[in-house]
């Protein structure tokens, strides 16, 4: 099984070595790729610097042209599984074992890492669980599946998977969106126990301030990826 972790970054210079380090460490089998979306930072210096595998975009396309990036990369190189990794280091690389040994088992398209199954570290802050309850509510509302950690960016997905998303991908704020279109072509899409960690270096490019407008934008584009059905 050819596996490879997708790692979107943007001005990540103090965390991205620390990821790499976790995947080498306890995912060895694993391959990755780091793209990097057109930092400010010294991301890229780093990356080049400690001979991470990267791949450097010209011009910044945001997280979701960062993440189709990485899927077409998988695609075009006879991936399997592919699986989307945080720069941050929130991410815990020894769960993607796990992660793939049961998406294998219970025959999945797409599984999500979730922090609220065993309700264990770090947990996100106050505005981001009501974000996250409301999206999972609305994914049951419309799909019938039970999604409890919607925006995770811990999600693996098996070949057909990278092949849908290497061809389209939401642009932006993606994950909830992502899931509701592949529920939408009637794939199956399971949850998976993981613990996170908080973010220690490093700015989230969600402030309580766009907070709002990102769950209005997300909302109506789960609504238009509906009516596609």
């Amino acid at each position: 099984m050819k596996s490879i972790v997708i790692i979107p970054a943007y001005n990540e210079e103090k965390s991205i070595e620390k990821t790499v380090e976790d995947i080498r460490e306890n995912a060895p089998e694993f391959d990755y790729v780091i793209v990097n979306d057109c930092s400010r930072d010294n991301t890229l210096k780093v990356c080049t610097e400690k001979g991470m595998h990267v791949l450097n975009l010209p011009i910044n396309l945001g997280i979701g042209g960062a993440v189709q990036t990485g899927y077409l990369y998988a695609y075009k190189n006879g991936y399997d599984f592919a699986v989307q990794f945080d720069g941050d280091g929130q991410h815990d690389a020894k769960f993607l074992h796990e992660m793939r040994d049961y998406m294998v088992e219970h025959k999945l398209n797409m599984l999500i890492g979730s922090r609220f199954i065993e309700k264990e570290g770090f947990q996100s802050s106050g505005i981001r669980r009501f974000g996250i309850r409301y999206f999972s509510a609305l994914i049951k509302f419309l799909t019938k599946a039970k999604i409890t950690d919607p925006t995770s960016g811990m999600r693996m997905v098996n070949r057909e998977i990278i092949g849908i998303y290497a061809d389209s991908y939401p642009k932006d704020y993606p994950e909830p969106e992502s899931v509701v279109a592949i529920l939408n072509m009637g794939k199956t899409v399971g949850e998976y126990p993981v613990v996170m960690r908080e973010r220690t270096e490093g700015v989230s490019s969600i402030s309580p301030l766009r907070s709002v407008y990102y769950m209005v934008k997300v909302t109506l584009a789960i609504l238009v990826e509906m009516l596609r059905k």
